[in-house]
């Protein structure tokens, strides 16, 4: 539907978001855009994506609110087709949702899991919450706090948040949590690597 802004098809529906609200989706959206953007410009084989529509497999084409992905050459599972569209499953998939009952924390979450996405981030408006999954065993684990109260991605070494300071909006601590990341040994081997 390239007419429309904005449909996904999940599990062979079609699904029309509502309008984006300011501050319970735009400006999260935002937030998360920037701290995605600063890991990408210290992290050489990977890219981010906003929005962009992914082709998980013929009942799926959802537009995440944002991708991050490897490349092929990091060990990446998606790819840019010739049509310039993600093809496979990227590793994280990040959405802002307005509450519990939202499609994305259901009928979307299913489809990522069986895709093979292996981290999933959603920004929970109504709850004022962030839940960062990752796919183990076949199934999506939530991700505990490390011991300095950060969530910390198992996919991409480096990738830290400091989810507190991003409800609140303090996107300095954010980034310096994410700097900290940034200036870990896991990070400086990925990246070697």
């Amino acid at each position: 539907m390239p007419h429309l802004k904005k449909a996904e098809l999940i599990e062979g529906i079609v699904y029309m978001p509502s309008p984006v609200r300011a501050g319970k989706h735009a400006e999260p959206h935002s937030h998360l855009a920037g701290w995605l953007a600063l890991y990408v410009s210290e992290t050489p084989g990977v890219r981010c994506f906003d929005n962009p529509t992914v082709r998980l497999d013929m009942d799926n084409e959802p537009q995440p609110d944002l991708v991050l992905m490897k490349l092929p050459e990091k060990g990446g599972q998606a790819r840019i087709s010739a049509d310039d569209y993600i093809e496979g499953a990227p590793e994280l998939a990040v959405e802002i949702v307005g509450g519990l009952h939202a499609y994305d924390l259901h009928q979307k979450k299913g489809a990522y899991r069986r895709n093979g996405i292996r981290e999933y981030l959603a920004w929970i408006a109504s709850e004022r919450r962030v839940v960062w999954w990752e796919l183990r065993q076949a199934d999506y684990q939530e991700i505990a706090l490390a011991p300095e109260g950060l969530l910390k991605s198992g996919v991409f070494p480096g990738l830290w948040l400091d989810t507190g300071a991003l409800l609140g909006g303090d996107m300095k601590t954010v980034l310096a949590a994410l700097r900290r990341g940034l200036d870990s040994a896991d990070h400086a081997a990925f990246v070697a690597g």
